[in-house]
């Protein structure tokens, strides 16, 4: 063999190496954004999460943080969806409800749930008894509403107490996303200003994005010192605080539940 044959084996070695390794890569990152897209979430069936942390935000609203099975997993929960949880109530029976986590997928390795627990709630009454290191069944994702980056103009919300979780978690979808230029104009109705869930984030969200996204909030028990709206929402709320209706305007609401207790799916 001349010096000009084996240059050229070692040249056909080398290119077929290096075929093989990107193949491999290849391979490597088109399971890994399969499982990532994927998500952790079975709507068909109940899977359990464990609590990692829970953090008590007021006298009946607390924050709960499950750990997902990898530090790269994602819950795979589309925009404006929500999930099943289930518990028991106070008596031992089965109570299913849903909610809608603050995180988003891009929050990869666990999820929050933001929960306001009322004196009857009888997922409430679960969610009390909740310790770190316990497990949580959920399923999903469930709901009829679907967001698309881009679809309108702008979004107006009208949310009341804990009706805020969708509205947050689609809000902050779209804001942090460079290629949504979607404005956002929420209604943020509670009875004190202590019942105001997320308020911080809130906050956050409309100073780091002062022209897409405002925030007015109305108490029914207002403090002393308050410079927000005053009573129920009104038509004149909506009118000054929502953009004008028109084709590429969405204006979208919370449904309360019968009981009260958190647990609602929202309606454009």
């Amino acid at each position: 063999m001349d010096l000009e044959f084996l240059q050229s084996m070692d040249i056909q070695i080398l290119v077929g190496v290096a075929v093989a390794a990107l193949a491999i890569v290849v391979g490597a990152v088109y399971l890994f954004a399969s499982t990532k897209s994927k998500g952790c979430l079975d709507p068909e069936n109940f899977k359990e999460f464990k609590l990692v942390k829970r953090q008590q935000l007021s006298h009946n609203v607390a924050k709960f943080t499950f750990e997902l099975p990898t530090p790269t997993s994602a819950l795979g929960l589309p925009i404006g969806q929500h999930i099943s949880c289930r518990g028991k109530d106070s008596q031992g029976e089965e109570v299913i409800k849903p909610y809608t986590p603050t995180t988003l997928d891009s929050d990869v390795g666990y999820f929050e749930l933001v929960i306001k627990m009322y004196p009857q709630g009888r997922m409430s009454h679960h969610f009390r008894e909740l310790r770190v290191g316990d497990y949580l069944a959920v399923k999903g994702p469930k709901g009829r509403f679907r967001y698309q980056p881009g679809e309108v103009r702008a979004f107006g919300m009208i949310a009341g107490g804990s009706g805020i979780t969708p509205m947050f978690q689609v809000a902050r979808a779209i804001l942090e996303n460079p290629k949504d230029t979607t404005n956002v104009h929420l209604i943020y109705a509670n009875v004190t200003y202590e019942d105001i869930l997320l308020k911080e984030e809130l906050d956050s969200l409309a100073a780091k994005y002062p022209g897409r996204f405002k925030v007015y909030y109305v108490l029914n028990q207002p403090p002393e010192v308050w410079d927000g709206g005053v009573g129920f929402v009104s038509k004149e709320m909506i009118q000054t605080h929502c953009p004008a209706p028109a084709p590429d305007i969405r204006v979208c609401f919370e449904v309360w539940p019968s009981t009260h207790e958190q647990g609602h799916d929202w309606t454009p």
